[in-house]
């Protein structure tokens, strides 16, 4: 069966749907308080999607239809040649627009055709000996996939006339098919030519539609048709050809009447009587078979209730016009058109309930083995990651609720003084204490601790009895005598007989040997040597445990003092100081006195030792 006999009966089929649309379908409506219809869009428990398409329709049925020409403006005659068993006939009638008896406008095109009372358009009288070409314009109001175009014709088809396509709503035209008896000469075009994958896209010019005898239409009502598909190499697996998928889809449609039969055009050059007769194009039906265009996501097409659009009602969790993408926050696998062997339902991103948005994430899909690619956007609740799955810093997880709870991560609380930082272990909350501190926010000190003043050092270690060293004989309570040095003045001479004068606090003890070491935090520094140069922050100072059992100097942990004293040859690494050493406590009153000494050493101190 040839093309045109299979669009002749889809056609007839569609004239019979819109029979029973036009009466209401009535009977049909019986039984639609008795039935509820699965949704064709999932499988028969409704839990597994699967490929779905809307009805296949006549997309121009009842649309508006635009001719750059029609009878009527002001009354014309008009005459039309059929053929009836053989026998050619002529008929010549008035068309007048003011009489709705007599006019023939654009919109019989679209309406209900009935086979026994045809309804046709015509347009204005052309002249068969130099005619120009009438356009029909036709916007079915959304994209569709369509299968096949198809005119019927009251009276003598055309000789040549062209079928365009529009996707973007008449804003470009792309050629959709060629019917002429001199493709060549008309259209520039080879007839007849074959398709292959390389050209898919390629519009045809053939002559078929004027040796046809087509047994379906109704006679002296001939029918041109035009197949989207037919000929196309790869139209056997529709579903994965993005290139066919592109050709059929289209929002309006635009057939270009461009020459009438080659025997009113030539033949009858010298026949003044019937080339002063009035010829028009009439045509009596104009049909658009396919499919809203939904892209497998939805089932039917509705009217949206904000922009009046005709839209897809989409499903497996699309959006758009044509369900052309995900819908919000559905992001966690790329959209793709549905087909018989995959849905492609669009999955949501998986942030356990603490984030509204999210983004597709190409590389971690195809790192994830083409399973996840959503990331997560703006995490809430005090989450984050790529799935708000884990706490952010400065908070840990409450393995007591479950991740998706929005009190699941709670503040860590570090204690500001006891704690190295604001973060905490992820799992279990513990801060990072500093030395001699314990608990879990660093909020106490530990065993063999005591709190000092400090805020570096704020536990220091207990003194052992048992550790001091007993003081020997020969340094009694009348040996020590008093130490002086705490309560000596400051003069300028006693500056300038000191390498090094320095503002520091005491943060912690270590008793090494003969030594014990302190930990200070250098504050100020007034005066240093050229080879042992004191800067500001951590230094060491080392005293000898017999002069620390005199009290000489006496060192209170957290304490702040100001130190002059004098660079040894042989001493451990840092600062020593002894009995001839100041060591006095610091006042900040204290520090315009150094800074006056700092002015006068280069005038009146002597060079130092070393």
């Amino acid at each position: 069966m040839s093309v045109c006999r299979h669009v002749a009966v889809a056609a007839a089929l569609l004239v019979l749907g819109q029979e029973i649309h036009a009466s209401g379908g009535g009977y049909l409506k019986m039984f639609e308080a008795q039935y509820n219809p699965p949704d064709p869009c999932y499988d028969e428990t409704g839990s597994l999607p699967k490929k779905c398409v809307p009805d296949f329709i006549n997309a121009a049925f009842g649309r508006p239809m635009e001719s750059s020409s029609t009878c009527g403006t002001p009354p014309s005659r008009y005459c039309i040649t059929t053929q009836e068993k053989g026998e050619v006939k002529r008929k010549c009638e008035v068309c007048d627009a003011s009489d709705p008896a007599t006019s023939h406008p654009p919109h019989y095109l679209t309406d209900l055709n009935n086979p026994n009372n045809l309804t046709c358009w015509h347009s204005a009288p052309i002249d068969p000996l130099n005619p120009n070409n009438v356009t029909l314009t036709l916007s079915l109001g959304k994209k569709y996939e369509l299968t096949y175009v198809s005119l019927q014709f009251c009276g003598q088809k055309p000789d040549s006339l062209a079928i365009y396509k529009s996707m973007d709503y008449g804003h470009s035209w792309i050629p959709f098919q060629f019917f002429s008896s001199q493709c060549r000469k008309v259209y520039r075009r080879r007839s007849r030519m074959v398709i292959g994958k390389a050209n898919e896209q390629e519009a045809l010019c053939t002559d078929a539609h004027l040796s046809l005898n087509d047994p379906v239409t109704i006679p002296g009502s001939p029918r041109i048709a035009f197949s989207t598909l037919e000929g196309r190499p790869s139209a056997g697996d529709f579903d994965s050809s993005p290139v066919l998928q592109d050709w059929v889809t289209a929002t309006d449609i635009m057939v270009v009447l461009d020459r009438l039969h080659p025997e009113l055009d030539e033949s009858t050059a010298d026949n003044e009587s019937v080339a002063q007769e009035s010829f028009t194009y009439a045509v009596a039906d104009l049909a658009v078979g396919g499919r809203c265009k939904c892209n497998g996501h939805a089932s039917r097409c509705i009217t949206d209730k904000t922009t009046k659009e005709l839209v897809c009602d989409c499903a497996h969790n699309t959006a758009g016009r044509e369900c052309e993408k995900c819908r919000r926050f559905h992001f966690d696998r790329p959209w793709g058109r549905a087909t018989s062997r995959e849905a492609n339902e669009c999955v949501a991103c998986n942030c356990n309930l603490h984030a509204r948005k999210c983004r597709f994430n190409m590389e971690l899909y195809k790192l994830s083995g083409r399973v996840s690619g959503g990331v997560c956007h703006r995490c809430r609740h005090n989450t984050a990651g790529r799935h708000c799955h884990y706490c952010k810093e400065g908070f840990y997880r409450d393995s007591s609720t479950p991740i998706s709870h929005r009190r699941a991560c709670k503040p860590c609380d570090c204690h500001p003084v006891g704690a190295l930082g604001k973060t905490c272990n992820q799992t279990t909350g513990q801060c990072p204490c500093k030395d001699g501190v314990t608990g879990i926010m660093c909020n106490r000190c530990a065993k063999g601790y005591q709190q000092s003043r400090s805020t570096i050092a704020p536990c220091i270690k207990v003194p052992d009895p048992s550790s001091i060293r007993s003081v020997p004989p020969s340094y009694s309570q009348h040996t020590c005598g008093k130490c002086k040095i705490t309560k000596r003045r400051l003069k300028l001479r006693k500056y300038c007989r000191r390498d090094y004068a320095l503002a520091a606090r005491v943060i912690n003890r270590e008793e090494l040997g003969e030594y014990t070491r302190f930990d200070i935090q250098v504050m100020d520094v007034f005066k240093r040597t050229r080879s042992d140069r004191v800067r500001r922050g951590g230094e060491k100072l080392w005293v000898k445990n017999i002069d620390l059992t005199c009290r000489c100097p006496e060192i209170k942990m957290g304490g702040e003092y100001l130190i002059l004293g004098r660079k040894e040859r042989k001493q451990p690494p840092g600062l020593v100081i002894n009995r001839h050493s100041l060591f006095i406590k610091w006042r900040n009153n204290k520090q315009m006195r150094m800074r006056r000494f700092l002015k006068k050493a280069s005038k009146k101190c002597r060079p130092s030792r070393y």
